[in-house]
């Protein structure tokens, strides 16, 4: 089905820490361009910290380290002189809950990223703010709201606003935590509609704690346990037939 997919990004021998705290083991894992690919387990098992490390966020946590490699293109994002910063341009995340900056409008919100990188006002700045909030699905309910604050519209606007302020640096691969867990059945199918489109133009990879999430949006999925990957593959195969007697236990729902 994706075999013509190329790798994209990958793990191989990732391992990481909170302290004493191994969070991960050993996680490889081949993430194919232009495609979604889904983590899954129960709470804890380490899928949050995995996402982090494709970033280089779990660093900025005290005490965290992390071992292994993790290769954008082919190129080790750990190797020396690897900036973390551009790293984090090139790999987008957008968190669990909706964190659009309260005191800016839904304007300088999707530009705040590109402000930073010393962009000005202008019409490029423009154009890529309306095309950012066009590829969230999201122009064309606040187009005439720009100047309103980013917090001023619903839980899942504003968690598309958050997508439409990663979109906005162009990154390669976009990173999602948990992204429809705080938000309703209504604002969910609004997110996952959009990942399907994402995927055109970028690498998705999202967390869920919902299978059947990962079964609508993912056409690769990861399922983790106790920071170890039980098994990959393609989603279909990983519901329908899984190789492992635990992966098959936890999509049942004997446990997690």
């Amino acid at each position: 089905m994706q075999s013509n997919h190329t790798e994209k990004m990958s793990s191989l021998g990732l391992s990481a820490w909170y302290g004493e705290k191994q969070a991960l083991v050993n996680v490889s894992i081949s993430m194919k361009a232009n495609s979604v690919t889904a983590i899954i387990g129960p709470s804890g098992c380490g899928k949050s910290t995995y996402i982090r490390c494709l970033n280089r966020m779990h660093e900025l946590v005290p005490k965290a380290t992390v071992t292994g490699q993790v290769l954008l293109d082919k190129e080790d994002i750990y190797g020396p002189g690897v900036d973390p910063v551009m790293i984090r341009r090139r790999v987008g995340m957008v968190f669990q809950k909706p964190n659009p900056f309260p005191t800016m409008s839904i304007y300088d919100n999707v530009a705040a990223g590109l402000k930073l990188t010393g962009m000005r006002r202008g019409k490029s700045l423009d154009d890529i703010v309306k095309s950012s909030l066009e590829q969230a699905g999201l122009w064309d309910e606040v187009k005439y709201d720009l100047k309103k604050p980013g917090t001023s519209v619903s839980g899942g606007q504003q968690q598309r606003l958050c997508i439409a302020r990663a979109i906005a640096l162009q990154p390669e691969v976009i990173l999602m935590d948990e992204p429809c867990s705080a938000l309703d059945p209504v604002a969910t199918a609004k997110i996952e509609g959009l990942m399907a489109s994402l995927k055109e133009k970028y690498t998705v990879v999202v967390v869920t704690h919902n299978m059947q999430q990962a079964s609508r949006v993912a056409d690769f999925t990861a399922f983790l346990y106790l920071g170890k990957l039980i098994e990959y593959d393609e989603t279909t195969k990983i519901f329908e037939n899984p190789k492992e007697d635990l992966t098959e236990r936890y999509i049942t729902g004997k446990f997690g």
